[in-house]
């Protein structure tokens, strides 16, 4: 048996309670967590915004040392260190064929099927991996090696708020060097797009959020401008950029409203991506008329567009030159008893990434 946050039912309250993990697979490796980041979709998850089956482990962005390997397995051992891919692309879909793995029509399979038990009672991986947990099995697929330089409690970050942001910049924002960006929400996610602007180089990265504490953060991330949200933010971002707005807005929020706000923040000819992850009964108003004059794309961006299996040994390498600066992102620390607590922070809008050691 190993230690796990368990959570029973949409808005309840995390238990922390012995449960028993599966056997294994022929595919399968169990994994002891080092470190899980607490991210804003495991708190959609709990309220109700993602659908969930439960009782559930939730978490998906962490890392760790593999326990065991299933019979299956060859490319790892166990200690090997470890970041899990919580969407690993199944390599033949019409998505993964088209050079478009984070999409992948298979990736989520995991999370319909059971991980472990808790007093007998099936118990569900959240999104495919329920890192909030001493040890966790996953499929050989979730899980990317990482090198021995690169702290295990740090690398955590790497397989979700890093490379979503990062990536919503580069991959899905397609930003070029000397562009100006906004970054609207500044949780770990938001943060790490401020440092994807950085960089790709951008000639000025406005930061914008709802709380004035996240300034000295977003300015420690490479942003050259902090603005407080609300709604004089159009404004705000106009008088920085020479009245057009911004070449690059990206939405971390996933509201109507600062969608909304972020398209409106955009140049005419501008790029507006929506990271956020938001509900599926909160409707963004846009006019025909504003879509034709205004010539913006609106872009949508799931996982950053990326490739995890590419994308994180190339982010360590930025991360060995200074040019990604992981520790900047953590501002609070917890084990297991704490989840809740790091979710009323999230909805408080204070602090960046809470990375849970159980």
């Amino acid at each position: 048996m190993v230690r796990a946050a368990v959570l029973n039912e949409v808005n309840g309250k995390h238990e922390v309670r012995d449960i028993v993990l599966r056997d294994l697979a022929p595919t399968d490796v169990r994994v002891r967590i080092a470190a899980a980041g607490i991210c804003h979709s495991d708190l959609s998850l709990a309220n109700g915004t993602l659908a969930q089956t439960f009782p559930a482990v939730l978490g998906h962005e962490g890392s760790g040392t593999v326990a065991a390997v299933g019979s299956g397995v060859s490319h790892l051992s166990a200690g090997d260190r470890v970041v899990f891919n919580w969407a690993p692309p199944c390599r033949t879909c019409w998505f993964c064929t088209h050079d478009e793995p984070w999409l992948c029509e298979n990736s989520a399979a995991a999370s319909r099927h059971p991980h472990a038990t808790v007093d007998g009672i099936d118990l569900y991986p959240g999104i495919g991996t329920g890192v909030f947990a001493e040890e966790t099995v996953v499929d050989a697929a979730a899980l990317i090696p990482v090198p021995e330089d690169i702290p295990l409690e740090v690398a955590a970050l790497l397989g979700c708020a890093v490379l979503t942001g990062v990536g919503a910049v580069e991959n899905a924002g397609r930003l070029t060097a000397g562009e100006t960006v906004l970054v609207l929400g500044l949780g770990g996610v938001g943060l790490s797009a401020v440092q994807g602007a950085r960089l790709a180089g951008a000639g000025r990265i406005i930061a914008a959020d709802l709380s004035r504490e996240k300034e000295e953060l977003a300015l420690s991330c490479g942003a050259t401008d902090f603005v407080v949200g609300g709604d004089a933010l159009s404004k705000q971002v106009r008088s920085l950029t020479d009245g057009r707005g911004v070449d690059l807005a990206i939405e971390c929020v996933g509201r109507s409203t600062t969608i909304r706000q972020a398209w409106s923040c955009s140049r005419r000819g501008g790029r507006t991506v929506i990271v956020g992850v938001g509900s599926k009964d909160d409707k963004v108003d846009l006019a025909a008329l504003e879509l034709f004059y205004f010539a913006r794309s609106v872009i949508g961006c799931v996982y950053g567009s990326t490739d995890p299996d590419v994308d994180i040994p190339r982010l360590i390498d930025a991360w060995r030159d200074g040019s990604v600066d992981l520790d900047a992102l953590v501002t609070d620390r917890t084990d297991l008893s704490g989840v809740d607590a790091a979710f009323d922070r999230m909805r408080e809008g204070r602090g960046g990434r809470t990375l849970l050691i159980p």
